[in-house]
């Protein structure tokens, strides 16, 4: 975090401290502004917003071909899919959710799942911002294999 002094002042004042091994580390600021720098200098937010809207558009039709994908919901690069038992009732589908986080992970694609119960079907999306169209549209279309894979 990066405040002021005048807030910084403000909250040691009122007894809100909080440290960390990295606190007031030039180094670790120093490497926030490069990040900074970086996005800015490529262009990373209209990318993201681009390529999102392409992996939107993927994950929609997913959506709409196959009624266990009963939500798809995010923004940018950042994108969940949801599998339920089916789409009128929203019955989470933890065990279809195990079965395709697998066939993935054989076919070479990691997906962040979520592992509570009644959130096993929750996939969290999140290729990064540099990622590439055909890397995009390769990790839908094993997405996509695997679920059907899984159906089978």
């Amino acid at each position: 975090m990066v405040t002021s002094t005048e807030l910084e002042e403000t909250c040691r004042d009122r007894g809100f401290l909080f440290f960390t091994t990295h606190v007031s580390d030039p180094l670790a600021a120093s490497v926030g502004l490069t990040v900074l720098d970086v996005i800015a200098r490529d262009g990373l937010v209209a990318r993201a917003a681009a390529m999102g809207a392409q992996l939107t558009a993927r994950l929609e039709a997913l959506r709409d071909s196959y009624e266990v994908v009963g939500d798809v919901r995010g923004r940018g690069l950042l994108q969940g899919l949801e599998l339920v038992h089916d789409k009128a009732t929203k019955t989470p589908a933890d065990d279809l959710g195990q079965a395709v986080t697998a066939a993935c992970l054989e076919r070479g694609l990691h997906l962040n799942i979520v592992q509570l119960p009644g959130m096993g079907g929750i996939f969290r999306i999140a290729p990064p911002l540099t990622v590439g169209e055909t890397e995009l549209h390769d990790g839908v279309d094993i997405l996509e294999a695997a679920l059907k894979a899984a159906l089978a």
